[in-house]
C-alpha cells in the first residue's frame, strides 16, 4: 500500500514492541516435564523445523540433521532405552513428539577449521538451531525440554541413522500439562551484572 509521497506505508509494529514481544517468548520457555497428551499440529511442527532450517551456521555448512518421533513405541524406545541410566525422565513418555537433532560428522570444513581455532563449529551450530526450535515452540504455546543425557549409538539404531550422524540431543515437544508454570523464575538465571564485562 503506497502513501501519498510513493513511499510505502508503514505496516510493522514499533521496533520496541517486537523486542519486547521476542522477551516476552524467552522469558515464557522454561523446560517442560509435564506434558498433555494432546497431538502436536503438524502445521505447528512444521513451523518450528523452518525456524531450526533457517539457522545460521559456520561457513553455511548447516551440520543438524532431525528425526521427528512421534511413533509412540519408538518414543518408549527412546526413553527406556536411549537415555543413560540415573536420571528418572519417564515423564519423557509423556510428550506427543521427540525431535532428534543429530550432527553431520562428514564435514571436512568443519574438521579443519576445528583443528585451527580450537573451536568446535558444529556444536555452537546445533545449540543455535535448537534453540530456534525452542523459541518458536513457545511462541506458539508448546513446551520442550532438551535432553542430552542419551546414548549416541542406540538413538541412532532407533532413528535410521547411519554412522555419519552422531546424535547430540532428543527435544521433547508438546502441551504442558501446567502452562502456569511456563514463566522462568528470576532467581534462576544469574543477574546481568554476575556474567558480563563491558570492555569499552
Amino acid at each position: 500500500m503506497m502513501n501519498e509521497t510513493g513511499q510505502g506505508s508503514q505496516t510493522t509494529r514499533p521496533h520496541t514492541d517486537r523486542e519486547a514481544d521476542l522477551l516476552r517468548v524467552i522469558r515464557c520457555r522454561v523446560s517442560c516435564r509435564a506434558y498433555k497428551t494432546d497431538p502436536v499440529p503438524e502445521a505447528h511442527l512444521r513451523q518450528m523445523l523452518e525456524a531450526l532450517r533457517l539457522a545460521p551456521s559456520a561457513c553455511n555448512q548447516q551440520p543438524w540433521r532431525l528425526a521427528v518421533v512421534r511413533h509412540p513405541e519408538v518414543r518408549r524406545q527412546l526413553v527406556e532405552e536411549g537415555f543413560l541410566p540415573g536420571l528418572k525422565m519417564a515423564w519423557a513418555l509423556q510428550a506427543p513428539v521427540h525431535v532428534v537433532i543429530g550432527m553431520q560428522t562428514s564435514f571436512l570444513t568443519h574438521k579443519l577449521a576445528t583443528s585451527v581455532s580450537g573451536v568446535d563449529y558444529p556444536w555452537v551450530d546445533i545449540g543455535i538451531a535448537g534453540e530456534h526450535l525452542v523459541l518458536t515452540a513457545a511462541e506458539l504455546g508448546l513446551g520442550t525440554c532438551w535432553i542430552g543425557w542419551i546414548k549416541p549409538r542406540v538413538v541412532a539404531r532407533l532413528v535410521g541413522w547411519p554412522r555419519s550422524i552422531q546424535p547430540v540431543v532428543v527435544i521433547t515437544v508438546g502441551y504442558s500439562s501446567h502452562p502456569e508454570k511456563a514463566i522462568l523464575p528470576a532467581k534462576r538465571r544469574k543477574e546481568l551484572e554476575e556474567v558480563v564485562k563491558w570492555v569499552d
